[in-house]
C-alpha cells in the first residue's frame, strides 16, 4: 500500500473467508530478544514483518548481533550468550514499547552506556516503574528530559541483587516482563520480584513466562504478585531451543472475528486458536457473550454470524484487564449491538500508542454513537436508526495503527467511510486493509 493520506471504503454488508494471520508482535519481541541473549543460534519462523518488530531487529544488529531475515517469515538470530558484542549505542526505538521496555532492562545488565529514544509519543509513554525496579539492583538510569520517561541514558554500573525487587503492575505489564527477561543475567542467587498492587494485563506476563521457559530458564511463580528467578547454573543463562514458531497475532485477530459476527460470517482466522498463549484469544469469548456464534480449534477461530433471531449482537458490561488491545474491537462491535455495552478497567489504554479512551470517544461520537468515557471505562451506545453519520473529515486515527483497524469495521454501517492516514497499520500489519478487502462485499 502506497502512502495514502485517506482510503475510502464500505458500505458493506457481507464478510466471510478466511485469513492467515501475521505472527504476534508480543511474542516476535520477546523471541527476538530471548534469541539474543542465548547461546547458539535460533531460526524464528511466521516472525512479523512490521515496523514494531523491524525496531527490535535493527537495535540488536547495531548492538553487534547476527540477525539475518530470510524468504517466508523466517528470521536467523545468533546469540550472544547474554553480553551484547557493543557496549555502547544510541538506539532510536520509534513508538515501540515491547522494543523500548525490554531492551532498557537487558542493557541495564550489560555494564555499557546507552541512550535510548523514540518518536514524541514514546516521550510520553512512562517507564518510571522500570527504571525504579532497576535502579533497586544498582542500575544507573538517567532521564534526559521529562523525569519518568523517555528518552533515558543507561550507565555502567555493578548490578547487585541483595533483596525483593518490587515493581509496581498497575500501569504497564511491559515493566514487569522486561525485569523478568532481563534478571536471569545477572542472578547470582534465587531473585524475587513483587507485584505492587494490581498486575494488569496477566495474559502477557504468561506469555513470557513461557518464551523464558522455551529458552530454558523457569521462573516459579509462588503466589499470584510474586516471581522467582532461578540462579544463574552457568555464565549462558538463555539457551536456543533451536526452533520457533511464532503465532499468529490474536489482537490482529480480533478485526476479522468481529467481521464475521457484524457481516454473517463465517470468518476464520488462522494461526491461534486453543492451544495459543495469548491472552487476547479471550476476545472470541466476549463476542459469544455478545451472541456471536463461535467454533475454535487446535490453531483456528471461526465466526459466522449471530445467534439472535434478529440478527443483532447485544451490548454486554466487561472486565477488560486481560483483553486491552483486543478490548477496542469490542468496542466497534457495540455500533452493531443493541443496549449499551460498557468496557471496564481499560486505564492502560491512556498510555498506548494514543490516549486511546480519548480518541475511541472522539472518532465513535462521529459516525453517531452515544459515548460516555471515564479515567478507566467506556459506555458505547449505537447510533439509532438514521443517526449514522458519515464524518467528511474521515475517522482520525492519531498514528495508532489499531485505531485504523478498528474502524475498518465501522464501514457496516450504512455510509462509506474515510480513514484517514491508513499506513499507521505498518506497526503491527502492514497488509491489513488488503487482507481485509478480501473478505468484505
Amino acid at each position: 500500500m502506497s502512502h495514502l493520506p485517506s482510503i475510502q471504503i464500505g458500505p458493506f454488508t457481507r464478510a466471510q473467508g478466511s485469513i492467515v494471520l501475521p505472527g504476534s508482535k508480543s511474542i516476535s519481541n520477546r523471541a527476538l530478544l530471548l534469541a539474543a541473549l542465548s547461546t547458539g543460534t535460533t531460526t524464528l519462523k511466521n516472525l512479523l514483518d512490521a515496523d514494531d518488530t523491524q525496531v527490535m531487529r535493527n537495535a540488536l544488529r547495531q548492538l553487534g548481533l547476527t540477525v539475518i531475515d530470510q524468504a517466508d517469515k523466517v528470521c536467523v538470530v545468533q546469540g550472544c550468550g547474554g553480553k551484547f558484542p557493543i557496549q555502547e549505542g544510541d538506539l532510536f526505538l520509534g513508538n515501540a514499547g515491547t522494543a523500548m521496555r525490554p531492551l532498557t532492562a537487558a542493557l541495564a545488565m550489560q555494564g555499557g552506556n546507552y541512550r535510548l529514544s523514540g518518536v514524541a509519543r514514546m516521550h510520553e509513554r512512562p517507564i518510571r516503574d522500570l527504571v525504579d525496579g532497576l535502579r533497586q539492583v544498582g542500575a544507573k538510569i538517567e532521564y534526559e528530559l521529562a523525569e519518568g520517561y523517555p528518552p533515558i541514558q543507561i550507565l555502567a554500573a555493578d548490578i547487585q541483587i541483595k533483596d525483593v525487587v518490587k515493581v509496581r503492575g498497575d500501569v504497564s505489564s511491559q515493566f514487569l516482563t522486561a525485569l523478568l527477561m532481563a534478571l536471569p543475567l545477572v542472578a547470582k542467587d534465587p531473585v524475587r520480584i513483587e507485584v505492587i498492587g494490581e498486575l494488569i494485563s496477566r495474559p502477557y506476563i504468561d506469555i513470557t513466562l513461557k518464551l523464558m521457559a522455551r529458552f530454558g530458564v523457569t521462573v516459579a511463580c509462588p503466589d499470584a504478585q510474586s516471581f522467582v528467578i532461578p540462579a544463574k547454573t552457568s555464565d549462558a543463562v538463555y539457551k536456543s531451543p533451536g526452533q520457533l514458531s511464532v503465532e499468529g497475532d490474536a489482537s490482529s485477530a480480533s478485526y476479522f472475528l468481529a467481521l464475521g459476527a457484524i457481516g454473517a460470517g463465517p470468518v476464520r482466522v488462522l494461526g491461534v486458536g486453543n492451544d495459543s498463549i495469548q491472552g487476547d484469544v479471550a476476545f472470541a469469548d466476549a463476542l459469544a457473550l455478545m451472541g456471536a456464534n463461535i467454533s475454535a480449534g487446535e490453531d483456528w477461530i471461526e465466526v459466522s454470524g449471530v445467534k439472535n433471531a434478529n440478527g443483532k449482537l447485544k451490548g454486554i458490561t466487561i472486565d477488560c484487564t486481560e483483553i486491552p488491545d483486543a478490548a477496542m474491537t469490542l468496542a466497534i462491535a457495540a455500533l452493531f449491538a443493541e443496549g449499551a455495552t460498557r468496557l471496564n478497567n481499560i486505564a492502560s489504554w491512556r498510555v498506548k500508542e494514543t490516549d486511546r479512551i480519548a480518541a475511541m470517544a472522539a472518532e465513535l461520537r462521529k459516525v453517531g454513537a452515544v459515548v460516555e468515557e471515564g479515567a478507566d471505562y467506556i459506555v458505547v451506545n449505537a447510533p439509532s436508526q438514521g443517526n449514522w453519520k458519515s464524518p467528511n473529515e474521515g475517522i482520525g486515527t492519531y498514528d495508532d495503527h489499531r485505531m485504523a483497524m478498528c474502524f475498518s469495521l465501522a464501514a457496516f454501517g450504512p455510509h462509506a467511510l474515510i480513514i484517514n492516514d491508513p499506513n499507521c497499520v505498518a506497526k503491527t500489519f502492514p497488509t491489513y486493509f488488503a487482507e481485509f478487502t478480501k473478505v468484505v462485499s
